[in-house]
C-alpha cells in the first residue's frame, strides 16, 4: 500500500487558522476530490471535526488520544492499527490529509506527497513542518495564476506538485 499524503501549504508552510483554512481555490478543492475519492483518508481528530462528516466516497480513519467516535468513521489510537485497517481493505493508496500533528508523526511512512504551494504569506497557527526534498523526486507539477475579481484575489496563485520518494 501507498501512503500518501496531500496538503495545502504557505510560502511559510502556514496551514492552517483555528482549525480552518487559510484560503479557498475551487480548483484545489476538486483536485483533492478526484484524487481521494474511493480511498481511506487518514486524519487527526481536530482535521476530521474541522470538516464536520464523512467525506462522499471515501473512508475516513481518525486518529485520536482520546475516545473519539462519529458514525461513519473508523477511530484509532494507534497508527499501526489504522495503517493495517486500510491494508487489510484492500487499499492501494492511502491518504492522509492532516493536521500539522498528524503530518509531522505519519512523514516517515510517506511515500508520495501531492502538495499545493499557494501564494500565501499571513497568519496561521498550524504549520506543515519544512520539507526536505533531497529524496525526493517532482514527479508532476501544474502552475496556477491567481483569480482576481472586483480588483480583489478570490483565489491565490498556486502549484501543484506531486513528489515521489527515492527508493
Amino acid at each position: 500500500m501507498i501512503v500518501s499524503m496531500i496538503v495545502a501549504y504557505g510560502k511559510n508552510w502556514e496551514i492552517g487558522l483555528n482549525n480552518q483554512m487559510l484560503w479557498h481555490i475551487s480548483e484545489d478543492f476538486k483536485n483533492f476530490k478526484t484524487i481521494t475519492s474511493g480511498h481511506h483518508l487518514l486524519m487527526g481528530r481536530k482535521t476530521f471535526e474541522s470538516i464536520g462528516k464523512p467525506l462522499p466516497n471515501r473512508t475516513s480513519l481518525v486518529l485520536s488520544n482520546g475516545d473519539f467516535e462519529h458514525e461513519g468513521v473508523h477511530s484509532f489510537n494507534d497508527i499501526h492499527e489504522a495503517l493495517n485497517f486500510a491494508r487489510q481493505r484492500g487499499e492501494e493508496e492511502l491518504f492522509i490529509i492532516g493536521g500539522a500533528t498528524i503530518y509531522k508523526t505519519l512523514f516517515d511512512y510517506v511515500d508520495k506527497m501531492y502538495l499545493s504551494e499557494v501564494d500565501y504569506s499571513g497568519e496561521a497557527d498550524a504549520y506543515l513542518e519544512e520539507i526536505d526534498f533531497s529524496t525526493w523526486d517532482l514527479a508532476q507539477q501544474k502552475d496556477y495564476e491567481a483569480i482576481i475579481e472586483d480588483g480583489k484575489i478570490k483565489s491565490p496563485a498556486w502549484k501543484f506538485k506531486v513528489w515521489v520518494k527515492r527508493d
